[in-house]
C-alpha cells in the first residue's frame, strides 16, 4: 500500500524539483494527479510554487522557446502547438516568440535544408523543393522562413 504524500511532502518535492529546472505549472499538476492529489491541495501547491517564484511561465517558457530552437532545431509552429499543449497562456506564447528574430529561424533552417538537400532523393529541382518543404513544415517552420532558404539555395550554382 503506497502512503499519500501530504501537502507540504509535495510542496517540498516540487520545490526542488523547480529549482534544478524551469517547469511549468501544468506539468507540476500532472505530477500531483499521478500522485492522486486533491484538486484544492493542487492548486494550493501551485499557488505557493508561483508565490515563492519557483514557477514563473514566462521565464519557463523563455528556456523552452530557447531549448527548441537551439537543440531539437524546430520552427514556431511546433513550438506554439507544445506550449499550447502545456497550457501556456497564449499572451505569454505570443511575447516569447515575438522576440525571437527570423534571422535566429534562419540560421537554424538553413543548415538542416543543406544536410536534408545531400540525402533526399529526388527527379527534379521541383521535387526536390517540395521535399525540402513538407521536411521543414514537419519540423515547425514557417512558409515563408522555408521560402527565403528554398530561393536562397536555389540561386546557388
Amino acid at each position: 500500500m503506497k502512503k499519500e504524500k501530504t501537502e507540504q511532502e509535495a510542496y517540498l518535492e516540487l520545490a526542488a524539483l523547480c529549482a534544478q529546472a524551469e517547469h511549468c505549472q501544468q506539468e507540476m499538476r500532472d505530477k500531483m494527479r499521478r500522485w492522486e492529489m486533491d484538486e484544492a491541495v493542487q492548486e494550493r501547491v501551485i499557488g505557493r510554487l508561483v508565490k515563492e517564484r519557483y514557477i514563473d511561465e514566462e521565464r519557463y517558457t523563455r528556456a523552452f522557446v530557447n531549448d527548441k530552437i537551439r537543440y531539437q532545431k524546430w520552427g514556431r509552429r511546433k513550438i506554439q502547438q507544445a506550449l499550447w499543449m502545456k497550457r501556456i497562456d497564449n499572451d505569454i506564447q505570443q511575447r516569447v516568440l515575438d522576440e525571437v528574430d527570423d534571422e535566429e529561424y534562419l540560421d537554424v533552417l538553413r543548415p538542416l535544408l543543406k544536410q536534408k538537400r545531400k540525402t533526399t532523393k529526388a527527379q527534379s529541382d521541383y521535387e526536390l523543393n517540395q521535399k525540402l518543404l513538407r521536411f521543414a513544415l514537419g519540423r515547425g517552420f514557417t512558409f515563408d522562413i522555408i521560402r527565403q532558404c528554398l530561393d536562397v539555395e536555389d540561386e546557388e550554382p
